[in-house]
């Protein structure tokens, strides 16, 4: 077994929970006496150790030998996901309907034909009511397989039937494809290059879009077809800087789920995802009562659907729910407070049992930086930053890397750190060279930092003041203002400015904007 297959096998085994384990034991010993089984002595070694020593293995159970190592290991992981598979049909509506389908092959194979027509007409109607196209397409071909080959008389004119079904599902499934396929496509462009950042990124994104929506109706599409038509609009306004239509359309999408409640239990990761998109648009929208809103909608999930049942449900709905805690404490500057809410988010992030990928922890260390930056913590937030700038760099989110150096140099310059900050400008300015197209703002800032060594400190204040005009212009710009979100520079500098720490001026400013609207 290769060291990839084995790094995965360690990964399931360590995945696994308790009653997962519990039930893989009882399901290897169902049939066989527990002492004859060396793959379940080696899923035992493997999970009491946590890693794969091959000299330890076979010193500990000397009745596998070295040659029978990876065809052991490559069995274990196969039974493994056999167990899963059992398990997880309980809960999981489309293994259980494919595993009825299995029967149907089965019954087939026997000659069955009629009783396997008729497990299939069953698994089709259920398959039918979950919106599962695809598989309703699979079984619907199954059945053409059936009848053009065996005089079953199931149904006169049964022939004609099944063709005009199977034309209708492939009809649906192309169209649903092409709006999922764009909605992809859109995805995988923001991961790359971000939001649009001028006139020119904004007519590319637009002209890619236009050109490659499908024209069909709204109200003709399925179910999932609306979904991806939802799902696409969110990303072109989303990456448009458009919030106002992004929520609008981030919304449709929730409500396509409460007009269907049938659909939350049967897809909670789309639903969760909807909710997300909802409530990233309010934020870029700075709409406090309503963001508040949708996140107890999305807190309450859990009152709903058991999230615990399905590690992937439960890691979505964690991510979700300290990204946007975070971001509700952002918006109210009340960085202290929401370091004790997240605090379990720390440990979360040490051990990853969600397998989060490297881009939203390293999202997740530049937030919890600013948090501490929030707090004065400026030591704290070096931390989290220096996490994200020791990484071997990335192809991804070049806007949040040149943000955490900015901000590194800003926490050095406040715990007073002269002699680094003019040694760091060098290496900043250098990764700053390589990126292209940066905003505004952070040429602006790194022009403030470079001449920072240099400014006396009695002539701070007029700097700062200077600083300050130059960003509240950019902030006004159509396609500089999403920077603020990431980095609140301007609240920093009025802190600077006023001789107030940064939290006191970011909550009276929020409390402003909360009296205005009233």
């Amino acid at each position: 077994m290769p060291k990839q297959s084995t790094d995965y096998l360690i990964q399931l085994i360590k995945s696994l929970t308790k009653s997962e384990k519990r039930h893989f034991r009882l399901f290897v010993r169902r049939n066989q006496a527990s002492e004859d089984i060396l793959f379940l002595q080696l899923f035992d070694f493997l999970e009491k150790n946590g890693e794969y020593d091959e000299d330890k293995i076979l010193k500990t159970i000397p009745d596998i030998k070295k040659r029978q190592l990876s065809n052991l290991k490559a069995h274990l992981y196969k039974q493994l996901l056999i167990s899963l598979r059992l398990l997880n049909k309980n809960y999981d509506e489309e293994i259980d309907n494919r595993e009825r389908i299995d029967f149907a092959k089965v019954l087939y194979n026997k000659g069955l034909y009629r009783q396997a027509l008729e497990v299939l007409e069953r698994v089709k109607k259920r398959s039918v009511e979950a919106r599962q196209k695809a598989l309703v397409y699979e079984i619907t071909e199954f059945e053409k397989m059936i009848e053009g080959q065996y005089i079953t008389r199931s149904l006169e004119n049964r022939a004609e039937e099944v063709t005009e079904e199977s034309a209708d599902h492939l009809r649906e499934l192309q169209i649903e494809n092409e709006y999922s396929n764009l909605s992809l496509r859109l995805y995988g462009l923001y991961l790359k290059v971000g939001y649009v950042r001028d006139e020119k990124d904004y007519v590319f994104i637009k002209n890619f879009f236009n050109s490659n929506l499908p024209k069909h109706d709204y109200d003709s599409l399925t179910f999932f077809g609306k979904l991806h038509w939802c799902q696409s609009y969110v990303w072109y306004h989303y990456i448009s800087q458009d919030f106002l239509n992004c929520y609008r359309y981030a919304q449709r999408w929730v409500d396509l789920f409460e007009e269907n409640p049938d659909m939350r239990a049967r897809q909670p990761a789309l639903y969760l995802k909807g909710l997300h998109n909802l409530l990233n648009a309010l934020h870029n929208l700075l709409h406090y009562d309503k963001f508040v809103e949708v996140l107890d909608q999305l807190e309450a999930f859990p009152e709903e659907f058991n999230v615990k049942q399905i590690k992937n449900i439960e890691g979505l709905y964690t991510l979700f729910h300290y990204i946007h805690l975070i971001k509700k404490h952002f918006i109210a500057g009340t960085f202290t407070e929401g370091l004790e809410d997240i605090a379990p988010l720390k440990k979360l992030l040490k051990n990853n049992p969600y397998n989060w990928d490297k881009r939203r922890i390293m999202i997740f260390n530049y937030r919890l930086a600013c948090m501490h930056f929030g707090a004065s913590q400026f030591d704290e937030a070096i931390d989290y930053l220096n996490l994200i700038i020791n990484q071997k760099t990335p192809d991804y989110r070049g806007d949040i890397q040149s943000f955490a150096r900015i901000l590194n140099l800003i926490a050095h310059f406040e715990l007073g750190n002269d002699q680094l900050v003019e040694y760091q400008v060098k290496s900043v300015y250098r990764f700053l060279a390589k990126m292209e197209d940066l905003h505004e703002v952070q040429k602006e800032i790194f022009r403030f930092v470079r001449k920072l060594s240099r400014v006396r400190r009695e002539e701070l204040h007029v700097e700062f003041v200077s600083l300050k005009d130059k960003l509240v212009k950019i902030q006004a710009k159509k396609y500089e203002g999403r920077a603020f979100l990431y980095l609140d520079i301007i609240s920093w500098l009025e802190s600077k400015i006023e001789n107030r720490p940064v939290e006191e001026v970011t909550q009276e400013k929020f409390k402003k904007s909360q009296e205005n609207k009233v």
